[in-house]
C-alpha cells in the first residue's frame, strides 16, 4: 500500500511526458521542490487538465514513485488566479518560476521560502488589481521576492543593510522603501547571482 501525501504547493512549470502524461516542477511547502508526473492530464476528458496548469496554486495527492513523485489527485486552492490574467503579472511569476528551478536543488522543506514566495505573489495580486499600476511598481515586488529567494537559499547574507527587506513581512507598505532603495537592492542581488554562477 503506497503512502499518499497531501501537500499544497506552486506549479513551476510542466513538460509533455509519454503520450498522455505530463511532467511537473512542483514547489511544495511540505516536501520542498519535486518534479511529479501525471498520466492521462492531456487527455480531454481529464479533470485535472484545468487544475494543474502552470503556474497555479494547488493541493495535491502525490504517491512517492521509483524515481519521480506521482500525482494522484489535484484541487485548485482558488487563490492567486487573478495574476494569470495580467500580462505583467504571468511575466513576473515565470520569472520567479524559472529562478526556483534553477536554484532549489533536491527534496528539502524550505517553509520560510514557500511563505516569502506565497507572501510576495499575494502582494503582486493586490498590486495588479490596483488603477495605474506602473511596470516599476511590479518589477519592484519581483526583486524583493528575488531577494528574499537568494537569502533563504544562503546566497545573501543578513548584513543589516537588507535586513528591512529580508526580515520584514512582505505587504504593500514595504513597497515605498523598494523605490527608494531600488539600486543597492539591484546591486546586492546581482551580487549574489553572481556567486551562484547564474
Amino acid at each position: 500500500m503506497h503512502h499518499i501525501y497531501h501537500t499544497e504547493g506552486i506549479i513551476l512549470g510542466s513538460n509533455d511526458f509519454g503520450e498522455t502524461g505530463k511532467f511537473y516542477s512542483i514547489f511544495t511547502r511540505e516536501l520542498g521542490m519535486i518534479n511529479a508526473t501525471a498520466q492521462g492530464i492531456r487527455k480531454m476528458s481529464s479533470k485535472l487538465r484545468y487544475v494543474l496548469q502552470d503556474f497555479n496554486y494547488v493541493r495535491v495527492d502525490l504517491v512517492r514513485g521509483k524515481e519521480l513523485w506521482r500525482i494522484t489527485s489535484a484541487s485548485k486552492t482558488n487563490e492567486l488566479e487573478k495574476i494569470s490574467k495580467s500580462e505583467l503579472g504571468l511575466k513576473t511569476v515565470a520569472n520567479i518560476s524559472k529562478l526556483l528551478k534553477r536554484l532549489l536543488q533536491g527534496e528539502e522543506q524550505n517553509e520560510a521560502l514557500f511563505q516569502d514566495v506565497l507572501d510576495g505573489f499575494y502582494v503582486l495580486e493586490n498590486k495588479l488589481n490596483t488603477p495605474d499600476i506602473s511596470k516599476e511598481e511590479i518589477q519592484n515586488i519581483e526583486m524583493v521576492l528575488v531577494l528574499r529567494i537568494l537569502y533563504h537559499l544562503g546566497y545573501l547574507g543578513n548584513d543589516g543593510k537588507m535586513n528591512n527587506f529580508i526580515n520584514s513581512p512582505f505587504a504593500d507598505d514595504l513597497l515605498p522603501y523598494i523605490a527608494i532603495n531600488r539600486n543597492i537592492i539591484l546591486t546586492e542581488i546581482n551580487k549574489a547571482l553572481h556567486e551562484t554562477q547564474m
